[in-house]
């Protein structure tokens, strides 16, 4: 079992930055996939970006490319997202996710466990 605690949303202007975290504890961090997604809503949760078991290469979603930034910290057994130049579409609730199979892996169902996700509003 892997327990994923999210921190970090909250309001911001057009333009800012916020930087979320997701804590993992339970098994050893390194043994998984780690991701973000977002819901915003009225529409379905998708990928916005992850990074593979022990930092084996990175992959975005084309809305985030270039403004948004995938990190982990094995040794606090913690995965960031910074995300700047915000936009008001990037609101919604924000969910880190971790997977024990394979990378890539950008959809929903591929996912063994979820954090309770934290709300980012951007304000126009």
């Amino acid at each position: 079992q892997v327990q994923l605690v999210e921190s970090g949303g909250g309001l911001v202007q057009a333009g800012g930055s916020l930087r979320l975290s997701c804590a993992a504890s339970g098994r050893t961090f390194s043994n998984y996939a780690m991701a973000w997604f977002r819901q915003a809503p009225g529409k379905e949760r998708e990928f916005v970006t992850g990074i593979g078991r022990r930092g084996s290469g990175t992959y975005y979603a084309d809305s985030v490319k270039g403004r948004f930034t995938i990190s982990g910290d094995n040794a606090k057994n913690t995965v960031y997202l910074q995300m700047n130049s915000l936009k008001p579409e990037d609101t919604a609730v924000y969910y880190c996710a971790a997977r024990g199979g394979s990378w890539p892996a950008p959809r929903v169902n591929e996912y063994d466990y979820w954090g309770q996700g934290t709300q980012v509003t951007v304000s126009s």
